[in-house]
């Protein structure tokens, strides 16, 4: 940390693809000692998605800054296009794919934060064999 605020290069944090596409948690509990919630961004490819699950103590706000996604929330498929917000509320099951031919870049942020990190992401969907 430098000081009272903190500036992290995502190039500079470890992807996690444990849910399919790799994500980056930026700005959080581990990296910043944030309290109330966390930041992060995905680039995905095309044909990569991060699977189905869903946030029992969360809200999530999510950017598309570029590309296209197709997000399925509580059963429902929605076209995202860059720049688009999206709100997912707590308990609602969510994935998003990459169907189109391009790279699409998205910043994430969940608050407030679970109790512990392992509640605060529930998988419904299994990684493919």
């Amino acid at each position: 940390m430098n000081g009272p605020h903190c500036v992290v290069c995502a190039d500079e944090v470890p992807g996690d693809s444990r849910h399919g596409a790799e994500i980056r948690a930026l700005l959080g509990p581990k990296s910043v000692g944030a309290t109330s919630g966390f930041m992060g961004v995905c680039n995905m490819k095309p044909g990569e998605v991060i699977r189905e699950h869903y946030h029992p103590y969360s809200e999530e706000f999510v950017f598309l800054v570029s590309g296209t996604l197709v997000a399925k929330v509580d059963g429902v498929d929605r076209d995202l296009h860059a720049r688009d917000a999206l709100f997912i509320p707590i308990n609602l099951k969510h994935r998003f794919a990459n169907q189109g031919q391009e790279d699409a870049f998205m910043v994430f942020s969940l608050s407030p934060l679970a109790p512990r990190p392992d509640l605060g992401h529930v998988s419904t969907e299994e990684a493919p064999a």
